[in-house]
């Protein structure tokens, strides 16, 4: 298998995480560096370009976490990973619904790729939304931190265990350029990071988001230093798989992810029960973690939907249902993608859990 040397940069053997990085946010061939990967035209499509009422759950929900929170005069949203801003162009228009709040709120993206920024500029315009690169330029709270498929397209490390001793997978180049795959023995710190989370204690194939928690190690500061919460909805997993779940997706099909290296979206599905270990360890509160189905039922999404759809026409109904339906179906998107919520404040009585 020919592989392209570009993202080795100087390195003859690369752990997978770090290699997966250069093929997804490298600033000159990563895939996230020259590709729309969103919509028909792309290779995946994610919820908010599913249907808008996805997007307006979500904005409903941020309101009344601001209400829960005492409607502060001060509030900040942070959205993860925006994708092409479809989310926060839906959040724009119905916070302008809800005056008082509309006044006081303050919306941050954070954004790796300065081509999807880019994009996101186009389709958001909007003064009153700021682009960051690091949390530090939140001064005040509450924050609440948003992301949707964020935490799937953090690279991961991979490991086996034998024998009680831990291996790591890496990829090298053979005598003819050929990328694959090699174990060796894996670092002290990562082993510790490992046996640190019970999570990961029985298992002999072991997958650390250690991009992520990083990641997340500042947003939990950040919540911690101000009050606040955070969600993610993503696809995963409480129960682990004890096997590999990197998987990559080329013009919404399947792809072998060591080929169509930069061209293809590479990801990995959410352990969520790691997840919650880890928000309890940096001394957050969690809920119980649910899936995608039960949260956007229980904000009303159906009823919603039932409202929107009596000033539509019979074809455009169908199609609105068809798309719910998607995001509900325990055999689509209703049951594999989970939602977490993490959270600083006194205040436990949030909506949707």
């Amino acid at each position: 298998m020919k592989s392209d040397l570009k993202f080795f940069k100087k390195s003859k053997v690369i752990p997978i995480d770090r290699f997966f990085k250069n093929v997804l946010y490298d600033n000159k061939h990563g895939y996230y560096a020259s590709k729309l990967p969103f919509g028909k035209s792309g290779d995946f499509v994610t919820s908010p370009k599913i249907s808008f009422l996805f997007s307006e759950a979500i904005a409903i929900w941020i309101i009344s976490t601001w209400e829960l929170f005492g409607r502060p005069n001060n509030f900040n949203i942070v959205e993860l990973g925006p994708g092409d801003g479809t989310l926060t162009k839906i959040l724009l228009k119905s916070f302008e619904r809800f005056p008082k709040f509309n006044s006081i709120k303050k919306i941050f993206l954070y954004e790796e790729s300065n081509f999807l920024k880019k994009i996101q500029k186009k389709n958001i315009n909007n003064k009153h939304v700021k682009w960051i690169d690091k949390f530090s330029e939140i001064k005040t709270g509450p924050v609440l931190f948003f992301g949707n498929e964020f935490f799937d397209a953090m690279p991961i490390k991979q490991f086996k265990k034998i024998n009680n001793s831990f291996y790591e997978k890496n990829y090298t180049l053979d005598k003819k350029n050929n990328l694959i795959e090699i174990f060796k023995k894996a670092k002290k710190r990562d082993i510790n990071i490992i046996r640190s989370y019970k999570t990961l204690k029985k298992l002999n194939f072991i997958e650390l988001p250690k991009f992520g928690f990083l990641e997340l190690k500042k947003i939990t500061k950040k919540i911690s230093k101000l009050k606040g919460c955070i969600l993610l909805i993503d696809y995963g997993y409480l129960k682990p798989y004890n096997q590999s779940t990197l998987q990559s997706v080329i013009k919404h099909r399947k792809n072998n992810p060591l080929k169509n290296l930069g061209k293809a979206d590479v990801t990995s599905h959410v352990n969520f029960k790691l997840l919650s270990e880890f928000f309890q360890k940096n001394r957050m509160k969690i809920k119980n973690v649910i899936t995608q189905r039960q949260f956007l039922k229980s904000m009303g999404i159906l009823e919603r939907a039932e409202i929107v759809a009596k000033k539509m026409k019979f074809r455009e109904q169908s199609d609105l249902y068809l798309r719910i339906k998607r995001l509900l179906s325990p055999n689509s998107m209703g049951n594999l993608f989970k939602a977490i919520l993490a959270y600083k404040s006194n205040k436990s009585k949030f909506l949707g859990f």
